[in-house]
């Protein structure tokens, strides 16, 4: 069968059923199923029957809304892949923008610590071990399903990797998590959509709401973990906090009222929308 004939129907298939980016999820589908790259889909003229069922299959869940990255069970952040699939929020391209932030904070640091709270797959406290080779990284995520992946994509790291990497089956808010650990820099991507918010499908019917949700304002989980971490943070370093596009004053506003940061600053993403606010423990 014409490969590019079954890959045009099958955009054509997610498209009306109002999956974003129809035309590169088709693509990435397909590269899936015939375990090569997008790029090498140029060279590909033809797909056998069972390629082309395998293919409209998944395509079939795609155009279902189920997410792709639970379809090909991995995604992409910064240095790592990650396995994801149900239980699990999937990380999003906007949080690699916090990643590079937080890089750059422990760069020249020779041996930093660093805390990722609410970690769920791991994205950042694993994408921080990788992308310095001397960090000591502590994880720490309430949810069991999530606690699971994280444990799962932790082991699938080299052991040079993972040796640095502790994870911590807690809560983010409770002010006696890691009462031994001093950290040179906390990060975390928190539940933080106010309760009520409109949502894609992927995210409503498929990411937990333990990882969506912040209650009525967005900040029921980071207004009491911000004291959790002033206790962790050393004088002078940062924190950076992803939040809602809608929420950012109130993050800022939050810290303020705490008395123990400064250099609080908002931090826009791509699209110019409020993405993530960084701050310094006085």
């Amino acid at each position: 069968m014409s490969a590019k004939q079954v890959r045009r129907a099958a955009a054509a298939q997610l498209s009306a059923a109002g999956v974003p980016n129809a035309q590169v999820d088709a693509g990435l589908l397909l590269a899936f199923v015939l375990g090569r790259s997008v790029g090498e889909l140029i060279v590909v003229d033809e797909l056998s029957d069972a390629e082309a069922n395998r293919y409209r299959e998944l395509v079939d869940r795609r155009a279902r809304r189920e997410p792709l990255q639970h379809i090909v069970g991995h995604v992409a952040f910064g240095p790592i892949e990650l396995e994801v699939g149900p239980g699990v929020f999937i990380p999003r391209m906007e949080t690699e923008l916090l990643y590079a932030w937080a890089l750059e904070q422990i760069e020249k640091m020779s041996h930093p610590v660093v805390v990722d709270l609410c970690s769920g797959s791991g994205a950042l406290a694993l994408a921080l071990a990788v992308g310095h080779s001397g960090a000591e990284v502590h994880a720490v995520e309430i949810d069991d399903a999530a606690y699971k992946w994280l444990c799962h994509n932790l082991s699938r790291m080299p052991a040079e990797v993972g040796d640095r990497v502790t994870v911590h089956l807690g809560d983010a808010a409770d002010p006696n998590i890691l009462p031994e650990v001093h950290a040179d820099l906390v990060v975390s991507n928190p539940p933080y959509i106010p309760v009520g918010a409109e949502l894609p499908v992927e995210v409503a019917d498929y990411d937990p709401a333990t990882a969506l949700f912040g209650g009525a304002d967005g900040m029921s989980v980071i207004t009491p973990m911000i004291s959790v971490v002033a206790r962790i943070l050393r004088p002078g370093c940062a924190v950076g906090m992803e939040h809602d596009d809608t929420t950012g004053n109130l993050v800022m506003d939050a810290l303020e009222t705490d008395g123990r940061f400064g250099s609080i600053t908002q931090n826009h993403d791509l699209a110019d929308r409020a993405r993530f606010v960084t701050a310094t423990r006085r």
